[in-house]
């Protein structure tokens, strides 16, 4: 599974959406339906899987899916 792949399946746990329906354009909120605490759950589990450490302002200005994915990219 591809990381992209497997950050999608991790995002499709907190909405309806499937992994293979998401698009880089897709936002948290307002597409995919993540209330700010699914939001912040969902930065833990992130962290967990890919064994990074998320800086909080960092995250927070993240606000679609292509957005996380270039952030987890960096780190």
């Amino acid at each position: 599974m591809t990381k992209e792949m497997q950050f999608k399946t991790i995002v499709a746990q907190y909405c309806e959406v499937k992994p293979e329906d998401m698009n880089n354009d897709m936002r948290f909120r307002e597409d995919l339906g993540f209330s700010s605490l699914d939001f912040m759950s969902f930065l833990g589990e992130l962290e967990d899987t890919f064994d990074v450490e998320l800086e909080e302002q960092e995250a927070l200005k993240v606000l679609t899916v292509g957005q996380a994915l270039d952030l987890l990219e960096k780190l």
